[in-house]
């Protein structure tokens, strides 16, 4: 029998204009500490973040989401947060803030198969 990873998600947002606080899900971050183990999965749909505003800047959006990616990933391309621990990017990328882009709050799980996981979580929660 395969161990059971604790783990943490959280659902990313667009907010096209904030002060009206309406948001689509677009993408999950994962986070497994003990398994060293940050991924994420997104789907930008224009059309319908188009709908909440069409003003909004769709370019500006998919350059943010690549960087929010490259800090994911870690390393140099992630700039001085993707060189940050696991644990450390995760906890900055899911930081409250006020802007385009939100996570929601961190939810914790278990699971044998983290892989699995976030697929299920980005299809129920995303798709």
């Amino acid at each position: 029998m395969q161990d059971s990873h604790l783990y943490e998600y959280a659902v990313i947002r667009v907010v096209p204009r904030v002060e009206r606080e309406e948001f689509l899900n677009i993408g999950i971050i994962l986070f497994c500490k003990r398994a060293k183990f940050i991924k994420v999965l997104y789907h930008l749909n224009d059309a319908k973040i188009g709908a909440l505003s069409d003003d909004f800047d769709i370019e500006q959006l998919h350059c943010n989401i690549t960087a929010l990616e490259k800090i994911v990933k870690g390393g140099k391309d992630g700039g001085p947060i993707g060189a940050m621990d696991i644990p450390e990017r995760f906890r900055w990328l899911t930081a409250i803030r006020s802007s385009a882009i939100q996570t929601s709050r961190p939810h914790t799980g278990l699971s044998q198969d983290l892989e699995k996981t976030i697929q299920r979580l980005f299809e129920e929660l995303v798709l």
